[in-house]
């Protein structure tokens, strides 16, 4: 999945998303409509049917049906992130950008893919020097 953070705010969908399956059948809470991808839109490229219909029913619109609302609708789109980020990563301020790492996308931690961890970790110490302020710990999930 690649995130905002560390491409400039430059995508909308996720790059290759459609060609991916984020469909947790399990998940029959949330069930996925076959027609529809629930690849990563928006400012924090909100995935997973468990994500698309939680935050739909939240901010009021069919996350589940209409995922696409997401990139089409910049409203729609910065209210899921705000909604994500309200949900998911605002109980680990504090921790560290790698907790931060680990809350938006826990599957590139644990060896999921250090490269991708290591690049995000880059651009995060380089948009710090660039604010002048000091990285933090934990810099790593």
């Amino acid at each position: 999945m690649v995130e905002s953070i560390g491409k400039d705010f430059c995508y909308i969908e996720e790059i290759n998303g459609a060609s991916r399956d984020y469909c947790d059948e399990n998940n029959t809470q949330y069930p996925c409509n076959p027609s529809k991808g629930y690849y990563g839109r928006g400012p924090i490229q909100l995935s997973w049917n468990y994500n698309y219909g939680p935050a739909g029913r939240s901010i009021g619109f069919d996350g589940l049906n209409n995922p696409e609302t997401v990139a089409t609708d910049p409203v729609i789109s910065f209210r899921t992130a705000f909604w994500f980020w309200m949900n998911n990563v605002h109980s680990v301020i504090g921790q560290g950008f790698g907790a931060t790492i680990r809350a938006i996308n826990g599957m590139e931690c644990d060896g999921g893919n250090s490269a991708t961890v290591s690049a995000r970790v880059q651009y995060y110490t380089q948009y710090c020097d660039q604010l002048g302020v000091a990285p933090g710990d934990n810099l790593r999930c």
